[in-house]
């Protein structure tokens, strides 16, 4: 994965509403048992509930996720697979 799936989904998804970490952050941390260094959290616009979920390792694409019911973050593929 490269900068240009950075731009892939900047691109689809826009600015996030949220950044956290950075890619060149040596420190990882775990969520839905992937290893990241960036994370961007999209959010509703109306409610503020967390929408999306997009987790990078430097610069390769870890997983995207979006809130199913509930909140509860599932894998998005098509989207992780259309910007590889």
């Amino acid at each position: 994965m490269s900068a240009a799936a950075r731009h892939a989904l900047w691109q689809r998804l826009g600015a996030p509403a949220e950044q956290i970490g950075s890619v060149n952050e040596p420190r990882t941390r775990s969520e839905a048992g992937l290893v990241w260094n960036e994370k961007w959290v999209y959010r509703r616009a109306r409610t503020r509930e967390v929408e999306r979920v997009v987790l990078w390792n430097r610069y390769d694409l870890v997983g995207v996720l979006r809130a199913g019911p509930g909140g509860a973050l599932e894998r998005d593929r098509a989207l992780e697979e259309a910007v590889r």
